[in-house]
């Protein structure tokens, strides 16, 4: 457990020096809406997927004195791919993509599927912005032979032409999803001489399995006959060993040199299988009505977070909004990319935003003053009281009192010069409990209260954290 923690504050080491924490009038979060899209690369025999990406943002008004303020109406937001200009030649999805869809002429180079490039403004929606079908390829312009997954997109806030804010993060694309580069099939030809005898089925032509097979993901319909593409695919597959095996998953999902699923919850060793089930769960609950794409694991089912982390009503993690009317993802991530990840470009916002990686949950990013009442999941804003005027010589972060505790203890801790402090609670097995301190904080002796009235009894651990010093020690709860 101690290795899991010392590898997170090495991470946190490596980019709190990058970029310093900020204050500023607007706040920009941008986010995509799934931790990686899937395509194929080559489109003359059949598809997946095509050419897809999604990416939303929400502008915060941070005003001194007032609420933090979602904003939109006289706003705009652009986006682009820094490095990553155009996508014909890097695929061949512009040659096939009128027969595969049925489109009534060719779509014009670099263009995708919604009428989206590249580069543009993103649509107002609600209370946020989007841009979706951004056709971008893991190919940088100056490198088409080795993928880039984890390139990043880049948006500028604007208002009547002035620039406000900016900021940066993850567009995930790979093309590790061919059922020939796995070692599973000889060839894409091969697949489709398995399908001679299906009536309408285009034997010489470029084909679309959601075509025939349903796909909630590119909403078609397909043959009832045919079932959906999900099911076939994990139904005919279930025999792949190991079936409890993150492993299996990257034979079809991007992939052993990808590694789509890098998100805080890899780093606890889960896999897979931990929230999906096998193939076989995943075939016989679709056979049982489960809809794929649209019912999907919960992180407010009983057996994860539980109700106070529970997304909105009939909607999925990625479509919910939480505090304030911010998108869960705002703040956490996206699905199989939540903060913080083994990608470097994943954390780059939390980084620009409040100084380190990590959810995005200081108060402070949004509000002017620290808030008294609770916050995102009912948590309340813990201030830190300082002790007295004396600026002490190091940093030190001392022994709870009392210890063992229940429900509450004080943390004292030191902070000799101008630092971002962050101070934590850990359980046993390493993981993030709860956020004590998270903010710029003056030299001085300090305290913070901890409650844990909600926890069970056990072995707790508090890290203090700053640019320059990493603390921790031990405290048990025993009720």
């Amino acid at each position: 457990m101690i290795s899991k923690i010392r590898f997170i504050s090495s991470i946190f080491l490596l980019f709190n020096v990058l970029i310093p924490a900020y204050s500023q009038q607007y706040v920009l979060l941008g986010w995509n809406d799934l931790g990686m899209h899937c395509s194929n690369k080559d489109f003359s025999k059949m598809a997946v997927l095509p050419p897809y990406n999604n990416v939303y943002a929400q502008i915060i008004l941070k005003q001194n004195g007032q609420l933090p303020q979602i904003v939109n109406t006289g706003f705009t937001v652009e986006y682009s791919i820094p490095g990553n200009t155009y996508s014909v030649g890097k695929t061949n999805f512009w040659s096939y993509a009128q027969v595969l869809f049925g489109l009534p002429s060719p779509l014009p180079d670099n263009i995708g599927l919604t009428g989206k490039g590249l580069t543009g403004n993103m649509d107002i929606t609600s209370n946020y912005f989007k841009v979706n079908g951004v056709p971008n390829t893991p190919f940088a312009d100056n490198d088409l032979n080795n993928e880039k997954p984890f390139q990043t997109f880049h948006l500028v806030a604007k208002q009547n032409g002035n620039i406000l804010t900016e900021t940066d993060n993850v567009i995930p694309v790979s093309n590790e999803i061919g059922c020939v580069q796995s070692g599973c099939h000889t060839s894409e030809q091969s697949i489709k001489n398995n399908h001679e005898n299906v009536p309408g089925f285009r034997q010489n032509s470029p084909e679309l399995c959601a075509r025939c097979h349903a796909s909630n993901a590119l909403g078609t319909v397909g043959d009832p006959e045919a079932k959906s593409f999900s099911f076939r695919i994990h139904d005919k597959h279930k025999f792949i060993t190991p079936t409890n095996s993150i492993n299996t998953c990257y034979k079809c999902h991007p992939g052993p040199n990808t590694q789509c699923f890098r998100d805080v919850m890899r780093s606890n060793n889960m896999i897979c299988q931990d929230c999906h089930g096998t193939m076989s769960n995943i075939a016989s609950t679709i056979e049982g009505g489960r809809r794929p794409w649209l019912d999907e694991p919960k992180c407010g089912s009983t057996s994860c977070h539980g109700n106070t982390y529970s997304e909105e009503p009939g909607k999925l993690f990625r479509e919910s909004k939480g505090h304030g009317g911010l998108f869960c993802s705002s703040c956490h991530g996206s699905p199989h990319a939540i903060y913080p990840t083994t990608q470097p470009n994943d954390n780059l916002q939390s980084i620009r935003v409040q100084g380190h990686i990590g959810a995005i949950n200081d108060c402070m990013v949004c509000h002017s003053t620290p808030p008294t009442g609770p916050g995102p999941h009912g948590i309340t804003y813990v201030g830190i009281i300082q002790l007295n005027e004396e600026v002490p010589a190091a940093f030190d972060l001392y022994q709870n009192y009392p210890n063992p505790f229940n429900p509450e203890t004080v943390i004292k801790f030191s902070i000799p010069e101008n630092s971002f402090v962050s101070l934590k609670v850990y359980d046993a097995l390493g993981r993030e409990t709860e956020t004590l301190v998270s903010s710029n904080v003056s030299p001085g002796v300090f305290t913070v209260k901890w409650n844990a009235e909600k926890y069970n009894s056990g072995i707790y651990f508090y890290m203090l954290k700053t640019d320059k010093i990493i603390l921790s020690r031990k405290m048990i709860v025993l009720k």
